[in-house]
């Protein structure tokens, strides 16, 4: 699992020009275009960077150093294309065996849980068979002996009060991740004993954040493909119709089959737009919610608490990250929009 930070920053403007990108060969050579491909690229290189999938971040970084440029890229984001074959690659077992150790290690601290820590790393430095033992029965079986070691020694046994009890309850209900929620409501479970909810704040919390990010990456990553794969076709077809209007024996029909064309980029754009500010609120929700965990766990005197620390601080950085992405992007779409719009009222006149 990568931990590095998206490469994407917020600009309150995004700025296109001609020269902002190669146009592949045999295309339009459009600003609009040129913008396009430019963000796509800038799209695959985050990807390359945070995209929660290995075989994904490999084959994002293959594309973008192919000597075929821009084609590459978007042929890369094409459906059935490098990006789609890359997700496929990912779910295969041995990939999914591989990433929950991965998971494990990145979650589970030495202080808390040693015994899992040490047979993640052991089975991450095997093969696949060590790692498919590790996730079927290895796992909750080091969980065991950790249980027991917390259990039996004086310094590790914490006292668990009803404001913690009240705090995960809390969590399960309000807090703003779906995974992070569920390992909450799992301490919070009929039948669950202090130990759960100690054992919420050792991995449980982290491990349903590091859920939570990856599901938010994966999900605008394949939402974002799906959207630059139509951008640049939609692109195409309106700057051809737009040529296609000089010369044409029916003026007014061309001109009015251009306006469509770049109406449809316009609309395409803006619900683009209207997609990433719903995603900037919700990295921006989480950031804030981070931010406050964070501050509670340095305020608080609990033992207890200080297992959440670091995590807090990383997955604020990491979704005020996401927010400025988000941000970026969504000042992208609105540039598009108004590109498109200009296209329109070319066509009309």
């Amino acid at each position: 699992m990568s931990s590095a930070p998206p490469a994407a920053t917020a600009t309150a403007t995004v700025t296109v020009t001609a020269t902002a990108s190669v146009v592949p060969a045999g295309r339009p050579d459009s600003p609009e275009l040129a913008a396009a491909i430019e963000e796509a690229r800038r799209r695959v290189t985050s990807l390359a960077k945070t995209h929660p999938a290995a075989e994904v971040r490999t084959s994002a970084w293959n594309a973008l150093r192919s000597s075929r440029g821009d084609e590459a890229l978007i042929e890369w984001l094409a459906p059935g294309g490098g990006f789609d074959y890359a997700k496929q690659r990912a779910r295969d077992t041995r990939a999914r065996n591989k990433a929950f150790c991965e998971r494990v290690v990145a979650t589970h601290t030495e202080g808390f849980s040693p015994e899992v820590r040490a047979a993640a790393l052991r089975a991450l430095k095997g093969g696949a068979a060590e790692q498919a033992a590790f996730v079927k029965t290895g796992y909750a079986e080091a969980q065991g002996r950790d249980r027991t070691a917390r259990e039996a020694g004086e310094r590790q046994r914490l006292e668990i009060s009803a404001k913690d009890r009240d705090f995960v309850r809390g969590v399960g209900e309000r807090g703003p991740g779906e995974q992070v929620r569920v390992a909450a409501q799992w301490a919070q479970r009929p039948g669950a004993t202090d130990a759960d909810v100690q054992e919420f704040f050792g991995y449980g919390w982290a491990t349903g954040a590091v859920l939570d990010l990856e599901a938010y990456r994966t999900r605008i990553a394949d939402a974002e493909a799906v959207r630059h794969h139509m951008l640049t076709g939609l692109i195409q077809e309106a700057t051809a119709a737009e040529a296609a209007v000089k010369g044409a024996a029916d003026a007014a029909r061309a001109r009015a089959e251009a306006e469509l064309a770049w109406k449809a980029v316009s609309e395409h754009a803006g619900a683009a737009q209207r997609a990433w500010l719903a995603e900037q609120a919700a990295a921006a929700d989480q950031a804030e919610n981070w931010r406050a965990v964070a501050l509670l766990s340095r305020e608080s005197a609990e033992q207890l608490w200080k297992a959440i620390s670091g995590t807090a601080e990383s997955h604020q950085n990491a979704w005020a990250a996401e927010q400025a992405g988000a941000e970026h992007a969504a000042a992208f779409w609105k540039a598009m929009f108004d590109l498109a719009q200009d296209g329109e009222s070319r066509t009309r006149s």
